[in-house]
């Protein structure tokens, strides 16, 4: 079960598409991540292989001056499979290529012979040298956006047969070893592909559908890891395109921005490179904008007591008189919210966003309603990091720079750089921790079940992040 695993994780995570939309996310595996596929699943075909139900069979034979017999074999059983040398390629216009040569079996058995009034049986013992099979393996997408794959040929091939018979009459099936070691290799090359066929089409296809097409984040989004296109392969690589989308799981609506090119650099010292567009990232900040989810308000009891700037009309009558004397004694809120959705830029090296933030701040009345003070239109410029690990892509912010412009007042004019300690403050202290918070859950990584990802690195690449990774299952 093991080949099938790893072939389907190579499928599930390594198909290019072929639209004129760039897609989110890319995934390609190297040679490296091939090898890997072959290594882990050539031990568990094997071991399909040797189960192998041979048939019982007999013919006639007739030797000249001797007459005519009848011959049986039956029982027969392998006791030894070996598939020493095999091969995973990509091929392009084809899909995956499986190569299996110098295989060898080892099987024994029993025999019956009968002429006239003479009979006898004995064991046999029989090597099969030779054993290639080639087998090629077509990559697809299904309706729900999930790979495919199916054998699209197969060919088995055993290029040598060696029968040991022993038993009194032995000498006899001897002399016609040629059409009995001919037999075996017409049965045995028969029942070869059929079994890999099915195995394909009944094992690895709902390996397959584990893999995530859309992922629920939360109450307010999910994430669209479907396939953008059909299955293709390059020369020495095979990669996938994903749609790397979020959506507003209450309405989904177009995002109005496509994704940018993402131009993998050419390596493979890892098995698997994931590329991360920022489009990823920004349909996330779109559609939670969208959504009203980017608005957040702080409160006197959020700030901590040490800090001497307290959310009330008396601490902020300090910088604006006029908010205590039409609001004496009475505490504030401040609603932060972003006019639009803030994107993360990608570069070589860097994660850079800029947000642009509204702050309304009210005064609380005696009535728990809420009276405007003033807006300010603040502009930013955060410094994002990312992380990555087996399973998740998880972020956080922290903030470079802060400049304060009034937008309205209900309260008349005042300096809004007296403000500037205090906003500085509150959105440093109260709300990136929360939007933090947040981002510390990340989103999943495209994979299948009980896939694991190591030596994992990351690099800001133009537009993207780079994942590299080797893969384990287990």
């Amino acid at each position: 079960m093991a080949w099938r695993v790893a072939v389907g994780l190579m499928v599930a995570i390594c198909v290019e598409v072929t639209t004129a939309t760039n897609p989110g996310l890319v995934v390609r595996v190297t040679d490296k991540g091939l090898d890997y596929a072959c290594q882990v699943g050539m031990a568990v075909l094997q071991k399909e292989l040797s189960t192998i139900k041979l048939p019982d069979f007999s013919g006639t034979f007739h030797i000249k001056h001797f007459g005519k017999g009848t011959y049986s074999f039956h029982d027969l059983v392998i006791r030894n499979f070996q598939l020493p040398s095999s091969q995973l390629v990509p091929v392009p216009s084809v899909g995956l290529k499986l190569s299996i040569s110098n295989g060898f079996i080892q099987l024994d058995g029993q025999w019956s012979a009968k002429k006239a009034f003479i009979k006898d049986h004995g064991s046999f013992d029989m090597k099969v040298e030779g054993l290639s099979v080639a087998v090629d393996l077509a990559l697809g997408r299904d309706s729900s956006g999930r790979p495919t794959i199916s054998v699209s040929n197969c060919n088995s091939h055993i290029s040598n047969v060696r029968v040991h018979i022993s038993g009194k009459l032995s000498w006899l099936l001897d002399l016609f070893h040629k059409k009995i070691d001919a037999e075996f290799r017409k049965v045995l090359e028969g029942k070869i592909c059929p079994i890999v066929s099915e195995s394909v089409n009944t094992k690895l296809q709902p390996i397959l559908q584990t893999l995530p097409v859309t992922v629920k984040i939360d109450h307010v989004a999910g994430l669209d890891y479907s396939l953008a296109g059909t299955p293709t392969a390059t020369a020495d690589s095979v990669d996938v395109n994903l749609k790397g989308e979020f959506f507003d799981l209450a309405h989904r609506a177009t995002i109005p921005f496509p994704p940018p090119v993402i131009g993998f650099p050419a390596d493979h010292n890892l098995m698997v490179y994931f590329g991360v567009s920022e489009y990823v990232f920004n349909t996330a900040s779109f559609v939670y904008q969208a959504a009203g989810a980017l608005i957040f308000n702080v409160t006197d009891d959020m700030i901590p007591k040490d800090f001497q700037v307290r959310l009330n009309t008396s601490s902020f009558g300090t910088f604006i008189p006029q908010v205590e004397k039409m609001y004496p004694n009475m505490l504030m809120k401040m609603m932060m919210s972003t006019p639009s959705a803030p994107f993360l830029n990608i570069t070589p090296g860097n994660l850079t966003v800029t947000p642009a933030l509204d702050i309304q701040a009210f005064a609380v009345l005696p009535n728990s309603s809420l009276a405007p003070l003033f807006l300010l239109d603040v502009t930013t410029e955060v410094s994002a990091k990312i992380a990555v690990n087996s399973t998740r892509i998880t972020g956080s912010l922290t903030l470079s720079r802060l400049q304060l412009t009034l937008k309205h007042s209900d309260v008349g004019p005042f300096s809004v750089s007296l403000l500037n300690i205090a906003v500085n403050y509150y959105v440093s202290h109260i709300l990136l921790p929360q939007i933090n918070d947040i981002l510390g859950k990340g989103f999943p990584l495209p994979v299948l079940d009980h896939i694991e990802l190591t030596n994992l690195i990351l690099k800001p690449q133009q537009d993207f992040l780079q994942l590299g990774a080797n893969v384990n299952y287990g």
